[in-house]
């Protein structure tokens, strides 16, 4: 059992890196937050639209909360989502970015409120399942996991 302390930490944690994740895009110019700075194509929004895409993804599977809006499935990003297309804008990907991350998922967990049918179980041959295995969980291994893969996308 996680105490209300470590909670708030993870939960704070979470929110700060995020903010710090779209702060880096501030004083951009449109051309630096689309330049490729990859072989693959990769590039600043392309990051946190990806981000925005598997943090939906995660959440909605782990906690049964299905992401309201279309996303693609597991297979058809084909890395996709690591860039974005000229029709694309700023605000766009922003937009779904803060729409990802505002569910109300990780409030409910934090909250400790128990509608979450199917808490804690990992989504069966995802990204990660080996963090997931079926009967562990909830909100401490969800937060952790998102702190650490946003801010390694943050770096």
């Amino acid at each position: 059992m996680i105490d209300e302390f470590a909670k708030e930490y993870l939960h704070d944690e979470l929110r700060w890196t995020r903010e710090a994740l779209v702060w880096k895009l501030d004083g951009l110019s449109d051309y630096d937050i689309r330049r490729p700075l990859t072989a693959t194509g990769t590039n600043l929004l392309g990051l946190v639209k990806h981000l925005a895409t598997w943090e939906a993804r995660y959440l909605g599977e782990i906690f049964n909360r299905p992401f309201p809006e279309p996303l693609p499935r597991w297979r058809d990003s084909g890395g996709s989502d690591l860039w974005v297309t000229e029709v694309e804008s700023r605000e766009q990907i922003i937009g779904f970015y803060r729409r990802a991350t505002q569910l109300d998922t990780l409030e409910s967990l934090h909250a400790g409120q128990p509608s979450l049918t199917g808490a804690g179980r990992g989504p069966r041959g995802a990204h990660w399942g080996h963090r997931h295995p079926p009967g562990n969980g909830g909100f401490a291994r969800a937060c952790a996991t998102l702190v650490q893969d946003t801010r390694t996308r943050a770096r």
